[in-house]
């Protein structure tokens, strides 16, 4: 357990919203963390449940959202996976930059690797580890992917200053770009992005061992990891904007929109060629979903920061600072039976059709009381 920030953004804690050892500028950045997880644990099941008993223009829209994309495009569902790496790279600015500063480069350096392997650990045990069988590990997942993203982005952030993140940003995007468009698959050619006939999967399929999560291929795969650092990268470089103290919090504002809105123009402009697609991790996809990302923590910063309106956000930072237990809660507790114990039988029954929202919002609410509960007595899951 833990008391101090934690830079993967994984496991901050949080003692008070005036707390002195935590900068109150990032309160946004915890509350935004907290509404992408809210999505996650919760949020999302109540909208389908609803949406099997009813058909309402709001309910289908936000089916819409809260559903992937079968393969390109994206839809706001799309964007909660990269907004939490963004959100990753941007935590890592100021706790990294405090290590080096108390403790030099070399322990900053030992943080970030066993940091960023343990969270790859502990994605395998998510998974299931060893339960099923050697041949069911699955060596590459959504944590997995987190914890990479965070070791070579925090690799390069204490190795390089701003010029040469910046070079590492677009190399590792239009390298990418050049690997997918021109390597030829065998006996399909290069530049092939759909599903089975690219070279990301292809990779998969020839060197990604064990069990991948769509059958011979896996989202989180091995060379669709290498822009999801991109999108860590590009947290960073925001969060290098928000340290950065000779501007106001308004005029960072400002910037963040102003980028937010150029990277989904260049991305959609980039996937006329390089689609945006989640499941490959394109680097179209890349650049519109961190476009999205800044819009999001501009939005939540200038109402938390500069309107200084936060009572609205507190759910969110009970979930925002502990969003790797209340994560882990969701795999290892059986939340369902929970909430079936305390809402079911005759008191689902009267809900007739909308027993489902009935469960679905429970889970939800007991995910809330969990995450207050853990807030209140000041206990954080740090790695």
């Amino acid at each position: 357990m833990s008391t101090s920030p934690d830079d993967t953004g994984l496991s901050p804690s949080f003692s008070a919203a005036k707390d002195a050892a935590y900068s109150p500028r990032l309160l946004s950045l915890d509350a935004l963390r907290g509404f992408d997880m809210f999505w996650i644990v919760g949020a999302e099941d109540i909208v389908h449940a609803l949406h099997k008993v009813s058909h309402a223009p709001l309910v289908n829209l936000l089916t819409q959202q809260l559903t992937h994309k079968d393969w390109d495009g994206v839809a706001f569902y799309d964007l909660i996976f990269p907004l939490f790496v963004f959100i990753v790279g941007m935590s890592l600015v100021f706790s990294l930059s405090r290590t080096i500063t108390q403790h030099g480069r070399a322990v900053a350096y030992q943080r970030v690797i066993t940091r960023g392997l343990l969270l790859w650990a502990l994605g395998i045990f998510y998974y299931g580890g060893l339960s099923k069988g050697l041949d069911q590990v699955r060596l590459l997942g959504v944590l997995q992917r987190i914890g990479l993203a965070y070791l070579f982005a925090g690799l390069l952030f204490c190795t390089f200053r701003l010029r040469g993140l910046i070079i590492a940003t677009v190399s590792i995007l239009v390298g990418y770009w050049a690997l997918m468009s021109f390597v030829p698959v065998p006996d399909v050619g290069m530049g092939n992005f759909a599903e089975g006939k690219n070279l990301a999967n292809y990779v998969d399929k020839m060197y990604l061992p064990f069990r991948k999560w769509d059958g011979d291929h896996d989202p989180e795969g091995l060379l669709s990891t290498l822009p999801a650092i991109g999108t860590c990268l590009l947290g960073v470089l925001a969060g290098l904007l928000m340290k950065n103290r000779s501007l106001d919090e308004r005029r960072k504002v400002q910037w963040l929109v102003v980028a937010g809105f150029a990277g989904i123009a260049l991305g959609f402009i980039w996937g006329i060629q390089f689609l945006v697609i989640k499941k490959l991790w394109t680097s179209s996809y890349v650049l519109v979903a961190a476009g999205f990302a800044c819009l999001f923590f501009a939005a939540f910063h200038q109402i938390i920061e500069v309107w200084n309106f936060r009572k609205w956000a507190t759910p969110f930072l009970w979930i925002g600072l502990n969003p790797l237990t209340i994560y882990l809660a969701h795999n290892l507790l059986d939340l369902p039976q929970l909430a079936n114990r305390l809402v079911g039988g005759p008191i689902n029954e009267s809900f007739g059709a909308y027993g489902p929202v009935l469960i679905t919002t429970t889970i939800l609410g007991i995910t809330f009381w969990l995450a207050h509960f853990l807030y209140k007595r000041k206990i954080f899951l740090r790695l």
